[in-house]
């Protein structure tokens, strides 16, 4: 069966532990794995997600706790959206204010009520009312399960000019077009979860610089490593792109490219998945650590912040 979609969105941040309040206690998802970055083993990795972390559900981070703060521009995810059901968005404005959140009021975005906010970061976020997310299932945790986030609805790229991304959405990812409104154009893939990616197109303006609250990459669902290997031969021979050999990141299995407009995109598979190595009961109970890095445990359990 085919998969399409958005898999997860990383992002940086400063403090794990702020960074980990928000996004359990304010926006109620569950951390799902606590693990570290691979390639750079002293900053933690945090992933959050529904119940048992599916494809489509995950925000993840790298939580550096002085990092200078992100700049939004050309070349980078300007928004991270999330589904909650339609007939919500009031119940979250109220909780915003409540928790002194900062946020714009509720405006429509491609006719769906979407409420903007920023977490303590400065990472731009969204809640999407989606009459069809009151039929999903959602983590339960401090939301209740009738205002649950209901995964991810999709992404909203800056770019100076659309045309050579989409057509790497519409050629490799699976994903049509959807919507137009103003500079911005929607692609959809059919998926319940993090089914959208917008592109805005801007013409000349200023880079984006990564830093606390800006997104790192974002990952397309890949169903297998068959699939993968499909998306990567479309990616080489009919756009000339360059593409990174696969990398085992314990959960899925990942290849990375440049997309035209210099985003970093990322073609994860959705198996394993995050249960391979706790079960869904224990999920982001503890810390785990590749094969690898399992030796160093003990120093690198030292030089980590406590998340408690």
């Amino acid at each position: 069966m085919t998969h399409h979609g958005l898999h997860h969105v990383t992002a940086f941040s400063g403090s794990a532990l702020r960074n980990l309040d928000f996004y359990t206690e304010v926006l109620g998802l569950r951390l799902v794995k606590k693990t570290v970055n691979f390639d750079d083993p002293g900053t933690y990795h945090l992933y959050y997600g529904d119940e048992t972390g599916r494809p489509g559900t995950i925000l993840t981070f790298f939580p550096i706790a002085d990092a200078a703060p992100g700049r939004v521009g050309i070349g980078e995810t300007s928004e991270t959206a999330f589904r909650v059901p339609r007939a919500s968005i009031g119940w979250w404005l109220q909780r915003l204010v409540e928790a002194g959140i900062v946020h714009d009021v509720p405006v429509a975005v491609m006719g769906e009520p979407t409420l903007r906010l920023r977490d303590p970061d400065g990472t731009m976020l969204a809640l999407v009312g989606v009459a069809e997310a009151g039929e999903a299932s959602a983590w339960t945790g401090t939301v209740p399960a009738e205002h649950a986030i209901r995964g991810l609805h999709g992404v909203t790229l800056l770019l100076g000019e659309a045309g050579p991304t989409a057509a790497i959405l519409t050629d490799v990812l699976g994903f049509t077009e959807d919507t137009r409104e103003g500079s911005s154009t929607r692609y959809a893939s059919g998926a319940a979860e993090g089914g959208f990616v917008t592109l805005r197109a801007v013409g000349e303006f200023l880079r984006g610089r990564q830093g606390a609250g800006s997104v790192h990459h974002i990952a397309f669902r890949a169903a297998d490593d068959a699939a993968q290997a499909a998306m990567v031969e479309a990616l080489t021979t009919r756009h000339g792109l360059g593409v990174t050999e696969q990398r085992d990141r314990a959960y899925f299995r990942s290849v990375y490219f440049r997309e035209p407009g210099g985003i970093l995109f990322e073609i994860a598979t959705d198996v394993p998945g995050f249960s391979v190595d706790e079960p869904i009961a224990d999920l982001g109970t503890g810390l785990k650590l590749p094969a690898g890095l399992e030796p160093h445990r003990a120093r690198i359990e030292a030089a980590l912040p406590p998340l408690a």
